[in-house]
């Protein structure tokens, strides 16, 4: 029972430290745009906005994953 004494304000500070680290990240605006960075991580606009250099070939959809060189 000693040890209660040592674990309820330790999983008191732990909670609170959670409850700072959320509310810091609200105020951040780390929630501000759930859907972007998804949408971005998928578009196809890379292909489009790359500058290829002379000689240099276009990946596409076809030749990924890369095979592997052995």
């Amino acid at each position: 029972m000693e040890i209660l004494v040592i674990l309820v304000p330790l999983a008191l500070m732990l909670g609170g430290a959670g409850l700072v680290a959320f509310l810091w990240s609200l105020r951040s605006g780390q929630y501000d745009d759930l859907d972007g960075a998804a949408w971005r991580a998928i578009s196809d606009d890379d292909d489009e906005t790359r500058s290829l250099q002379p000689g240099a070939a276009a990946s596409s959809a076809k030749d990924w994953p890369r095979p592997r060189a052995r």
